[in-house]
């Protein structure tokens, strides 16, 4: 078989294994044959066996049929052996005979020409210990040329003597691959490397294309292995000067199938990379003709039986209104004891937005809420939209310095806290606005990267869109009863309340700490006959095991009137639910898995999980409701081909105004759909298509995450540590996998403190807990003397220690003797670490959905039950042990 090289193995004698002469020989050899540069240098080996030995041989064969890289004219490798055999030498070389001297061998030289070995057939007297392996590209060196470099390297000629004339490139091509051959690997790598999202392939370069006539890529064995390099900014020449390998033991990507549409793709790549400019980004090369870029957008619309309904052209206090005249004495609201009729609630919020317009409440203001959740808590969103003004929640958990940053962003009018100074002022029952329907209804805000909230505006018509695209297909009506279960600044609350109350349904406000227990919040689905839930995923969880538990205890039956639960916020992980459609079988209870974003107005896309759904695991999130658009493009905004992974995008009824006052963000953020017309949401998510429409939700692309259904820029926890003046240094990382286990979830920090910092590492974590709510606090923050880098400066994640956290004095696991002892078992096992008595709950990582793990794990060992609220105030084994025995 030829090979693409010209290759030479001599032998070194006896002494002559020292690695310095032969450098330097090479290097003054390297500046009177290459002056300009680039020049070689010297590699050196030791192989563990005799020159004679099958090993050294197979070592020596090996490098005389590895590839130049990419520019390389030149290689030469010292072979050092460990012991020299006895006998007459006989290892194999490139060529199949011994290895020769340098001396001697010049006539030998025949065969070292393009397509040839050069080698010698002097046999040495004596074994030698050494060879030199010198392999070069045939454009750059002839066989002569080269047997002159290896007489300087082996000390026989004085690189004065090596004449420059002499050099005379072969007319040969280089042994690289034939131009069609690699032409179909490069497109293969890539292809593939665009189905699976991947930027590094390995492909075949099978025998047949290798030994064509014309066709001069040594064969390595039959084949060669293509080693692609698809990361941003590489470009058409990076990859076709990609040098091949030998196959090797390491695993080769199948290639792509020779049917439609694969083939075709793989062929349209090879056209491309034969005539565009070897500078051209590989970004810039096309999978898809326009049919194909059409058939994977029409994917992306909703099912041709959901006929999207017609733009509202009404606000929501409008269609709240419509409701009031058709049912006025029908439930509306009720919280605890207290219900409000339809009427009551319209009068009341009538009552609180004249008391807003005696404050200075006027049109376009953005007025901030931060109420507990109550009756007057919708009652005041509805009479901020009476005076044609903008609400904005304001979660009154939330730490203080957050709320005040967030209030500073939405250049509030009036933050209501209290109700009482509006009431008493008597309803002026004006006429309906004249603003239309896409004016702003409400702005709430989510985690942004600079370290400050950043507010989503969204229109009345985005939320009258999302009620009229699921209406029919959930059969939204006044027979249903609603939950607000969430924080009304996030948006699924927005969800709750307008699909409870534009629809003529009943809404059950949810106690904050009612909404914490498992046990309490299911007594209330009872009670009020909850019928339409929406859940995360995590809370949901915990809701079927106090379900489960319930049935245990009250025998056979199904108390829960529901029928239908809406899960969204995170990643759903469909395998637990079986137990759920034992209880309640699909015909009874409807389970929808909702993907949706803040700025395309909650909801994007339902898909209905069924038995088989979860027997399957699978994680689709479905089709886009009537009237939203998706799209799963590339980095370029180019559709992918179905099932290939990108950048979710998404258009129609649900997309925002945009970012309060970040015009430049929104620029980046919104785009126009040339498509549909509008702006579609470039989301951030990575997700893919696949053949039947159906999306699969892969997770972010950049650093943002989902943590218990809340969207968190890990950026801005970050911001929040370096406005720390202790910190000179921070960076935030999160463990776990929501998909699996919400609740295992983990944030932690690290920061390198400054030379005289004002506390420990502890005192940063108490101190960036008063602006980060509770679900952004890092379980830890570990002083580290520098963050580690990458050789490139970027901060390195696998070199970060476990995380620590400060812990006082005395916190070992008590001994089995202890009073605390069956309580920090307890702990233990749910936080997965030693704890002591005074040891701060929350402070050794335990959050919500931990404490609601905690309280079930005590109820299950014969523990007194515990309300949730008593561990948020006695959050040690201490405080909670005597709060158990009292």
């Amino acid at each position: 078989m030829p090979t693409a090289r010209h290759t030479l193995t001599v032998r070194l004698p006896q002494g002559a294994t020292d690695d310095g002469p032969v450098a330097t020989a090479l290097a003054a050899a390297s500046e009177r044959w290459w002056p300009d540069g680039p020049h070689p240098r010297l590699w050196t080996e030791t192989v563990p066996a005799p020159a004679d030995s099958a090993r050294a041989a197979r070592r020596r064969e090996t490098e005389t049929r590895r590839p130049l890289g990419p520019g390389q004219l030149l290689r030469v490798l010292l072979l050092r052996y460990e012991e020299d055999g006895a006998g007459e030498s006989g290892g194999g070389s490139a060529g199949g005979s011994a290895p020769a001297p340098a001396t001697g061998a010049t006539d030998d030289l025949a065969g070292a020409s393009a397509g040839g070995t050069a080698q010698g057939t002097v046999r040495p007297p004596v074994p030698r210990p050494g060879d030199l392996v010198l392999v070069a590209d045939p454009a750059a060196l002839d066989a002569t040329s080269l047997r002159l470099i290896s007489r300087v390297l082996c000390g026989e000629l004085g690189p004065e003597e090596v004449r420059t004339a002499e050099h005379s490139p072969a007319a040969h091509p280089a042994r690289v691959p034939g131009p069609d051959a690699l032409r179909r690997a490069a497109a293969t790598a890539l292809v593939l490397g665009r189905y699976e999202g991947r930027s590094s392939v390995r492909v075949t370069v099978p025998a047949s294309a290798l030994d064509r006539p014309g066709n001069t890529l040594g064969a390595f064995d039959g084949q060669a292995v293509l080693e692609a390099d698809l990361s941003e900014g590489r470009t058409v020449g990076d990859l076709l000067a990609t040098p091949l390998s030998p196959p090797g033991d390491d695993a080769v990507d199948e290639a792509v199938d020779e049917a439609a549409p694969a083939e075709r793709h793989v062929a349209r790549v090879q056209d491309q990379l034969a005539t565009v400019p070897p500078g051209t980004p590989l970004i810039d090369l096309v999978l898809l003709d326009e049919t194909e870029s059409a058939e994977q957008l029409a994917l992306g619309r909703p099912p041709r039986s959901a006929v999207p309904p017609p733009r509202p052209s009404r606000r929501i206090e409008d269609a709240f209104a419509d409701q009031v005249a058709l049912r006025p004495e029908a439930p509306a609201l009720t919280c605890g004891e207290r219900t409000l009729t339809y009427r009551e609630l319209d009068s009341r919020a009538d009552e609180l937005a004249a008391g807003l317009r005696a404050r200075g409440v006027r049109p376009g203001d953005h007025v901030g809420l931060c109420l507990p959740r109550s009756t007057d808590l919708v009652a005041m969103m509805l009479a901020v939209l009476k005076t044609d003004a903008i609400y904005v929640p304001l979660d009154p958990d939330h730490p203080a310095d957050r709320r005040a940053r967030t209030a500073e962003d939405a250049g509030l009018r009036l933050t209501v806290e209290d109700t009482a100074p509006l009431t008493g002022h008597p309803a002026d029952h004006r006429a309906p606005t004249a603003r239309p329907a896409t004016a702003p209804a409400y702005v709430i805000h989510t985690s942004g990267s600079t370290g400050r909230p950043k507010g989503v505006v969204v229109p009345h018509s985005n939320v009258l869109a999302l009620i009229d695209a699921t209406r029919d297909d959930f059969g939204l009506g006044p027979g249903d009863t609603w939950t607000l279960f969430h924080s009304s600044a996030f948006d699924f609350s927005v969800w709750e309340i307008w699909g409870a109350l534009l629809t003529g349904a009943r809404l059950v406000v949810v106690d904050y700490w009612v909404s914490r227990s498992p046990a309490d919040f299911h007594a209330l689905l009872v009670r009020e006959g909850v019928t339409v839930l929406s859940q995360t995923p995590s809370a949901f969880t915990q809701l079927m095991a106090a379900d489960r538990e319930y049935g245990e205890r009250r025998g056979r039956g199904t108390p829960l009137a529901l029928r239908l639960v809406v899960l969204g916020g995170e990643p759903l992980d469909a395998r637990p639910l079986r137990d759920w459609f034992d209880r309640y079988p699909e015909d009874r209870c409807r389970l929808v898995n909702m993907f949706g974003i803040t700025e395309t107005t909650v909801h994007v896309t339902a898909q209905t999980v069924t038995r088989r759904t979860a027997l399957s695991g699978s994680r689709s999130v479905g089709r886009p409701l009537p009237g939203w658009y998706v799209y799963v493009l590339d980095a370029r905004g180019r559709p992918v081909p179905p099932g290939a992974p990108g950048e979710i995008h998404v258009g129609g009824a649900g997309v925002a105004t945009g970012y309060l006052g970040r015009p430049d963000l929104t620029g980046q953020r919104f785009a126009p759909d040339r498509w549909h017309g509008g702006r579609m949401y470039r989301s951030g998510d990575l997700g893919r298509l696949l053949p039947d429409g159906t999306l699969e939700h892969l997770g972010r692309i950049d650093s943002q995450v989902k943590v218990r259904g809340f969207r968190i820029e890990l950026d801005e926890i970050r911001h929040v540590l370096l406005a720390d003046p202790s910190v000179t240094a921070a960076a935030v990382t999160v463990s776990g996998d929501a998909f699996l286990d919400a609740a295992g979830v983990r944030i932690d920090a690290y920061v390198v403190l400054a030379a005289d910092p004002a506390g420990t590492a502890d005192d940063i974590r108490r101190r960036a807990a008063k602006l980060l709510p509770e679900h952004m606090l890092p379980a830890s923050v570990t002083a580290l003397p520098r963050l580690p880098l990458t050789p490139n400066g970027k901060l390195d994640p696998s070199r970060l220690p476990a995380p620590t956290a400060d812990a006082p004095p005395g916190t070992a696991a008590p001994a089995a003797a202890d009073p605390f002892a069956e309580l920090t078992g307890i702990w233990e096992s749910v936080l997965g670490m030693p704890v002591g008595p005074d040891d701060n709950f929350f402070d050794l990582g335990g959050n919500s959905l931990y404490a609601i793990r905690l309280a079930t794990a005590m109820r299950e060992r014969g523990l007194p039950p515990v309300a949730l609220r008593r561990l948020y105030l006695s959050p040690t084994v201490r405080s909670l042990s005597e709060a158990v025995d009292e």
